[in-house]
């Protein structure tokens, strides 16, 4: 640790300081209040109340973890690549306009990463795409790595708190959460240029206009999981022109049955194609299963494909509605 010691002047230089401190009217010089009036331009420190926690930033992060596809491809987005020193937990690969960005970061995990494995990478920020990622099973827990010099910070869209999770998940929100990431990161240009280019797409799309009911069809085979009426998958199918028919459970995602499926007779199935669990894989059991079988859209093959990084609020979910647009056309 450095040793400080008190600094002596003698009498006479000491009065020409304070003369000449007097005669400036300040007693701060020319630098200092540049540097003062840089600090408050760059909108720095920042304290923002993130899923019920408050993280204050001093300075845009420069060494960042990022956990999940969201929270990668946002910082892609936005021009950071090189501020991102490793990447974990990734849902495929990043699209092919961010690959060669994506080339050189350093992969920390498959899945969640170690506290250990987090913390060796010396981040100052962990940007995480999930609230369960910070735990002490996972990265670690907030508290913990906040002790240890380490900030945390989680999609907003991912915050499950009263009053944090978004009710429902609108492309305004979307786009504020860009603005925010565009702040904590220094680069509010950047960000408002990506919600203009977004806003601008999502505006020219013609959303369908035949009146269709679909089944957003994630994961699972005995008890399927689907999209329902307040996350990601309700706003996509919303912008698209299709009429989710579990739009009337207040949660993200839920489990239904396949008798309830059959019930409500979607008109079409929209599959999310991921690794662990594809699009071709969903399709085999839809056509294999006595029940859904029967169904008209599963025997019109009326599928509409998904890939999984763009179910979760992101860079991607302007895209999902243009592709559902496009593929719905293309059915008929």
């Amino acid at each position: 640790m450095p040793m400080f010691r008190p600094l002596f002047i003698a009498a006479p230089v000491a009065a020409l300081l304070l003369l000449a401190g007097c005669a400036s009217g300040s007693t701060a010089g020319p630098a200092e209040s540049a540097g003062a009036d840089d600090a408050a331009a760059s909108g720095f420190p920042l304290t923002i109340d993130n899923c019920g926690t408050e993280v204050t930033f001093e300075s845009a992060p420069e060494q960042v973890v990022t956990i999940k596809s969201s929270t990668l491809e946002l910082l892609l987005a936005l021009g950071l690549e090189d501020r991102v020193i490793g990447s974990a937990f990734s849902d495929g690969p990043v699209p092919e306009a961010y690959a060669d960005a994506a080339s050189g970061i350093e992969v920390l995990s498959d899945k969640v990463p170690s506290q250990e494995a987090t913390l060796a990478a010396e981040p100052d920020l962990v940007f995480a795409g999930w609230e369960s990622n910070l735990s002490s099973e996972g990265a670690g827990d907030r508290a913990t790595l906040e002790k240890l010099g380490v900030a945390t910070y989680v999609a907003p869209a991912a915050c499950k708190g009263e009053g944090y999770m978004p009710n429902p998940l609108t492309f305004d929100e979307v786009f504020r959460e860009f603005e925010e990431a565009g702040d904590i990161f220094g680069v509010p240009d950047a960000a408002a240029e990506l919600v203009a280019k977004q806003q601008a797409e999502l505006d020219a799309i013609e959303p369908n206009a035949d009146g269709l009911t679909a089944l957003w069809y994630s994961s699972g085979d005995e008890t399927p999981y689907v999209g329902a009426g307040i996350g990601a998958p309700q706003m996509i199918m919303q912008a698209a022109g299709l009429e989710n028919i579990a739009a009337d459970v207040e949660d993200t995602w839920t489990a239904m049955g396949w008798e309830a499926i059959v019930a409500a007779n979607p008109d079409v199935i929209v599959l999310v194609d991921a690794p662990w669990n594809t699009a071709e894989q969903k399709i085999a059991h839809l056509e294999s299963n006595a029940a859904t079988a029967a169904l008209p859209a599963v025997q019109a093959k009326r599928y509409l494909v998904v890939d999984f990084p763009a179910t979760e609020a992101g860079v991607r979910n302007v895209g999902a509605v243009a592709s559902l647009v496009e593929q719905l056309g293309t059915l008929g």
